[in-house]
């Protein structure tokens, strides 16, 4: 099996029995889980011998795992309790993600609402994360943020804006980065043009330094380049085309970097595939 190109996998009904099914139906070299209601705040304690199946099958197929947090979860919001529930998911996660023996917990940037609450939300990312990064063991999960679609004074979208991300937790080396293709599409990057793709993660790597990128969201868009929306496509089958995504896969940065497919539907065993095949070409 090709090593690292998978899949973000289903838990419904046992996250062992859900997830490794689905790796081994679409051919998964790596997988990406929820560990609780991505869309709400609930924070389950999860099934130890499930876990244990998780680990044990992960390990067995040499697949990295990784959590991704809630959706909700916005630790530059100003909204005092929403910034505390994040805190609380974040942890979380990470605990359950040490317990499965996942590589990282990923999780969005977040927003500042408003622009005169910006100054704060940096504070609030300091305050929120460098705790959490600082109790992170060096064999453990990292902590991977996510930039987002764009708008909403999102705190990171575009990949310059990772900079004062990183800054503001004084570029913990626990911190790394989820690349979301069709989040960076809609920010306004234009990976589709030749070169663009290429561009873009040379830009990441000069912004973030060697060995932050940590994982990649390979996502085609059913929107225009730079229009803040979030609608994943089939990979080819979307404004981003299968040109950017073999740019994508030949880029010095993912050199032993995962890549997970959040395409909708079923194609999944044909996005991994076409990846791999983009890869080898």
């Amino acid at each position: 099996m090709s090593h690292g190109i998978g899949a973000h996998a289903p838990v419904a009904g046992g996250l062992a029995k859900a997830a490794l099914a689905y790796v081994d139906a679409v051919s998964a070299g790596s997988v990406q889980v929820y560990v609780g209601n991505p869309r709400g705040w609930a924070r389950p304690a999860g099934n130890p011998a499930q876990d244990e199946a998780f680990t044990a099958g992960c390990h067995e197929r040499a697949i990295p795992a990784y959590v991704h947090a809630s959706l909700l979860v916005n630790i530059g919001s100003p909204t005092e309790a929403t910034v505390e529930q994040s805190r609380e998911t974040l942890t979380h996660a990470l605990v359950r993600a040490a317990s499965i023996g996942a590589a990282g917990v990923v999780f969005h940037a977040g927003s500042a609402v408003d622009s005169e609450h910006a100054p704060q939300a940096f504070r609030q990312v300091r305050e929120v994360l460098l705790p959490l990064l600082d109790a992170l063991p060096d064999d453990g999960p990292r902590l991977l943020v996510e930039p987002s679609a764009g708008g909403g004074r999102s705190l990171a979208a575009r990949v310059e804006d990772l900079g004062p991300y990183f800054e503001a937790v004084d570029f913990h080396p626990r911190l790394a980065v989820c690349f979301d293709t069709c989040h960076a599409w809609a920010a306004g990057h234009d990976l589709a043009k030749p070169g663009g793709m290429t561009q873009t993660l040379d830009d990441l790597v000069a912004v973030c330094g060697e060995g932050r990128l940590a994982l990649v969201h390979a996502n085609d868009s059913r929107d225009t380049c730079g229009s803040l929306r979030d609608r994943h496509e089939t990979i080819g089958k979307g404004t981003i085309g299968a040109a950017a995504f073999a740019e994508l896969m030949r880029h010095p940065a993912l050199s032993g970097v995962p890549v997970i497919v959040e395409t909708p539907g079923e194609l999944h065993a044909t996005d991994i595939s076409l990846l791999r095949g983009l890869r080898t070409d």
